[in-house]
């Protein structure tokens, strides 16, 4: 008799089919609704999609993946580890909203937590700070409620945790000349607390989450998961957690630890299944991560039981299938997309769709011959779609095929560029610039709603989105600013835009993922091969610059951001995705260029996020990924001043690549960081200009001239200020006009100021 195969998934999304939590948490920022009232939309979210698991027949159902901003923060509040000046009034739902904003309903306005990105991924985390003299208290009862509403409702529960030499390795330290992993007994002993309680509530599995193991640790961190888990074992079981890479290279220390059972990641890292197979001590379960969680191509489970036959038979009911990862990073329900082309839709899979997936993978591998027959028919489509006449284009093959070296050069060296820029733009000392959108008000997406579902005529949408790019120039123009921007009225994100009018990309209506907060993203889909039919934006650009003396920059989203921002094609390697999005681009540069615009941003903040791991892995990466940028820049004439923006990266890691960008200008955010972000370009001879962000956009807070003026001034410090421009951090579409301007005028006020100081030193 064949033994069942347990089936979990790592997560679910939390924000809700409608993003039913944005749009609450958002009426509880503004005050429309109660705490209460905000709670309830939580439990109501949480019991459906407790349901949805259940009803897929999952075994397991996740709990403690639910997040009122992001999970590492959440495991912050149940840590009782907050910065100092924000644990006032702890704890409390808005503790944890002024931690992640600087600002809540309640409370003291105050500096709002760094924020970067979960390690390769567009999901964003509140970095936890640590201090010499931290204490952990376990307060904050939210996973201990929801278990407890969990098995109410008559769910097998499987609670999920950030793992504690993860949750250290993903913070910073605040404190000069301390090591955070000082921390670690102090930490592990909140973590037997937790896991005491999670006993007395009968839980027997929980899923300790250490993606940290996916990298190329340092010793040190590696000898902490030896303390951590010899001090942690016990009751209940521990299903220690990996994903996004291969753990292959920590397997001696893997392998050492006291925990009942492991999770990998079979998608990004298919190859080390048979290692991992046969070296599993005995009496551990193995998760296998089959279905992918982060891309939404619908599972080959005929090829998939193929592959797990010989694991199943070596292991029995000791080989549970799972998602690879959380199916956070993946849409909540493709039955919603009744819009998308038939053939595509039928190659894919959402978050609902994979539970389903798991439940059928696992039927089939016990023996189940309806089952077997199942996967068959619904492995079909994506089997045919490698033949497919709609996936592959010709010409554009050829067109990547044919790039060089020289197709990625610009005509002169930046020195030289500089010079020829300077002339023909005339900016003063210090330029205030954005970074590309402004408020998105309801009026401008009700405009572009109307336009799509047919009830808006074309030239009146036209007019319409004018009308607003007007206002746009016209408020800059009012404020001061030196460089402008049009706004990007007519644009709902700035990835989902291009794929809308490139060809390859297939867009959904209710694709929605979790960025952070209540940031949602709608990434499209790379079906096939990507090239341009017309141009995308020069339309719209050439019209604010004629409203304008002063120059209007030309906004494009670079190739490795389209990329890494959308759901790839897995047929495909990711360069030679990213080239054909660059000779697209590269065609638009030109463009632009033709109808006179002078300065071009092409933005690429998801450069340092598509990084591999492994840091021995970053090199061949950078390479292809800085070629891809260049390809797209290098049409634009000397006097064509390209500019690109990256934010909540961290710089160290990849300065030469940057300058190897060979942007004119490079926009990056410092402001969260207090400019240590720049760091990296104090140590590394930055040679071309930077703009560090001296304004969080993330945060409602207003800041004041006094703030900017000291921001640039560390600024100073190490960018001569004959190369450093101000400007906000990122774009300004999620405030409103009235923050927007405010904030504005005391960022131009803070330059004027500076460059009367600056003409005073040196005259």
């Amino acid at each position: 008799m064949t033994l069942k195969t347990t089936t979990h998934i790592l997560g679910y999304p939390r924000i809700g089919s409608q993003r039913e939590l944005k749009f609450a948490q958002e009426k509880y920022w503004r005050g429309d609704i109660s705490q209460a009232e905000l709670n309830e939309v939580g439990s109501l979210l949480r019991h459906r999609h407790w349901g949805e698991q259940s009803g897929a027949g999952l075994d397991l159902v996740t709990v403690g993946d639910f997040a009122w901003y992001d999970h590492v923060l959440g495991t912050s509040m149940l840590l009782g580890h907050l910065p100092k000046r924000h644990r006032s009034g702890f704890p409390d739902l808005d503790t944890l909203f002024r931690v992640a904003r600087g600002k809540a309903p309640t409370g003291c306005e105050c500096a709002a937590s760094d924020m970067t990105k979960w390690f390769n991924t567009n999901y964003h985390y509140i970095v936890p700070e640590f201090s010499v003299d931290d204490e952990f208290n376990v307060s904050w009862p939210q996973l201990f409620e929801e278990i407890a509403e969990a098995k109410k409702a008559g769910h097998k529960v499987k609670p999920v945790l950030l793992g504690p030499v993860s949750y250290l390795w993903l913070g910073k330290e605040k404190d000069a000349g301390f090591d955070r992993r000082t921390l670690l007994p102090r930490l592990l002993a909140a973590y037997q607390q937790i896991l005491n309680k999670l006993a007395k509530l009968d839980v027997e599995w929980v899923q300790i989450d250490e993606p940290a193991l996916g990298l190329e640790l340092p010793k040190e961190w590696a000898d902490s998961f030896k303390i951590a888990y010899q001090v942690l074992h016990g009751s209940p079981k521990l299903l220690l957690t990996t994903y996004f890479d291969s753990i292959a290279h920590q397997l001696d220390t893997i392998t050492a630890l006291s925990i009942d059972g492991l999770h990998v990641d079979l998608t990004a890292a298919p190859e080390q299944f048979d290692e991992v197979v046969e070296r599993l001590p005995a009496h551990w379960v193995l998760s296998a991560g089959v279905v992918n969680g982060r891309n939404v191509w619908r599972a080959d489970l005929t090829a998939l039981v193929e592959r797990l036959k010989p694991a199943k038979a070596a292991l029995g009911e000791r080989l549970w299938l799972a998602s690879s990862c959380s199916l956070l990073h993946s849409p909540m329900d493709l039955d919603l997309e009744t819009e998308l082309e038939p053939e595509v839709r039928q190659w894919l899979a959402f978050a609902k769709q994979k539970c389903r997936e798991l439940t059928l993978l696992a039927q089939a591998l016990d023996g189940n011959d309806i089952a077997l027959e199942e996967c068959d028919r619904y492995s079909a489509p994506i089997k045919a779609r490698a033949t497919s006449s709609v996936v592959n284009n010709e010409l554009v093959r050829q067109r990547t095929a044919a790039i060089t070296d020289d197709l990625a050069t610009r005509k002169l060296p930046y020195a030289e560029r500089a010079r020829v820029q300077r002339q023909a733009l005339g900016l003063p000392l210090l330029p205030t610039t954005t970074i590309g959108s402004f408020p998105q008000t309801n009026e401008i997406r009700s405009q572009r709603r109307d336009f799509k579902a047919g009830r808006l005529a074309e030239q009146d949408y036209i007019t319409a989105m004018q009308g607003h790019i007007k206002d746009a120039v016209e408020r800059q123009n009012q404020l001061g600013l030196d460089v402008l921007v049009h706004g990007e009225a007519e644009r709902n994100d700035m990835v989902e835009y291009f794929a809308e009018l490139l060809e390859g990309f297939a867009a959904t209506r209710f694709g929605w993922v979790q960025s952070y907060g209540s940031r949602c993203v709608k990434p499209a889909v790379i079906v096939s091969d990507i090239y341009r039919s017309a141009p995308m934006t020069v339309s719209w650009a050439h019209y604010a610059q004629s409203l304008t003396d002063k120059p209007v920059k030309g906004m494009l989203t670079g190739p490795v951001t389209i990329l890494g921002w959308t759901f790839p094609r897995e047929d495909l390697s990711r360069e030679e995705i990213a080239n054909q999005i660059a000779l697209a681009l590269r065609d638009e540069v030109a463009d632009l260029q033709e109808k006179g615009i002078k300065i071009i941003q092409i933005d690429e903040p998801a450069i340092r996020e598509g990084m591999p791991l492994k840091a021995s892995q970053w090199q061949a990466y950078l390479d292809w990924a800085v070629k891809a940028f260049k390809i797209s820049a290098a049409s634009a004439e000397p006097a064509t001043q390209i500019h690109t923006h990256m934010c909540y990266s961290e710089f160290n890691d990849m300065i030469e690549s940057v300058a190897l960008l060979d942007a004119d200008v490079i926009t990056i955010e410092t402001s969260r960081s207090d400019m240590e972000l720049l760091e990296a370009f104090e140590a590394f001879d930055y040679p071309n200009e930077i703009g560090p962000g001296v304004y969080d956009i993330h945060s409602p807070n207003i800041p004041t001239v006094e703030q900017i003026t000291e921001l640039v001034a560390k600024a100073q410090a190490r960018i001569p200020a004959e190369r450093l421009w101000v400007n906000p951090d990122c774009g300004l579409k999620t405030r409103s006009w009235e923050e927007t301007e405010a904030a504005l005028l005391n960022m131009i006020e803070a330059a004027k100021i500076l460059r009367q100081l600056h003409q005073s030193k040196v005259g």
